[in-house]
């Protein structure tokens, strides 16, 4: 089989990789942290670095890959686009992999817009755990400094956060527990929990098991809608291909 490449970072496009391993599959993953290069084996080609459309292009074209694999995360809708750009401009066959759906608790929203006009009907303690990457957006909040806390990787926490208190920075890594969870939201004082759909995967039960106990609000950020293959569809097309080449 022809030489694929996944761009990972989330559990799944892990467990991918590793199927391709043990299967004797030559792959290649693209992860954009040093933290997502750490949960892969040694014994795997990655690639580590963010990439815009034009380097992804340019990879493309640097390489004989016969399959894009897109498994990075539900909510990053900009890699998703620049993934898929790159393969139509490069020919090259793009398959998206999408997380498995769970039940939602509490309410939901579908922009950070709705969502921070919900917060600022309030004066509430917030808990985030939508990652760092939101946390710009999220103090448009009223009295952020005061209410808001967040929960992000430790490599996150020494990114430049201008004007965010240090103090309101729970800096851990996943995955988290329900326990771990509640520990979090008694040290926030929270009342109000932000959480992406991230599924089972993602630790999206223990996260309501977690606010259930503490009796506070959940308020979960829906992912885009999109089409794509589930991890067993795509091992189950890779198996095929296998039988086929």
């Amino acid at each position: 089989m022809s030489e694929i490449l996944i761009f990972g970072g989330t559990t799944e496009g892990r467990e991918l990789a590793v199927f391709c391993a043990e299967h004797q599959i030559s792959v290649t993953v693209s992860v954009t942290t040093s933290y997502g290069e750490s949960l892969l084996s040694d014994n795997l080609r990655i690639l580590t670095g963010e990439l815009n459309a034009e380097q992804i292009y340019q990879l493309l074209c640097s390489q004989q890959y016969d399959l894009i694999i897109d498994a990075t995360h539900p909510y990053a809708v900009e890699a998703t686009k620049n993934i898929r750009s790159a393969c139509e401009k490069s020919g090259i066959r793009y398959i998206r992999l999408i997380r498995q759906k769970s039940e939602i608790y509490g309410e939901t929203v579908h922009t950070m817009t709705e969502l921070i006009h919900i917060l600022n009907q309030n004066q509430k303690i917030i808990l985030s755990t939508l990652g760092s990457k939101s946390i710009p957006e999220l103090m448009q909040i009223q009295n952020y400094q005061e209410r808001l806390w967040v929960r992000v990787l430790p490599s996150a926490k020494f990114q430049k956060l201008p004007d965010f208190p240090e103090n309101h920075i729970i800096a851990e890594t996943p995955p988290f527990s329900a326990e771990q969870n509640i520990l979090h939201i008694k040290k926030s004082g929270a009342e109000i929990l932000l959480t992406k759909e991230s599924g089972t995967i993602g630790g999206y039960p223990e996260k309501i098991e977690a606010v259930q106990k503490c009796g506070i609000r959940m308020i979960t950020l829906l992912r885009p809608d999109e089409n794509g293959y589930t991890l067993k569809e795509i091992k189950n097309l890779l198996r095929k291909k296998m039988h086929t080449e």
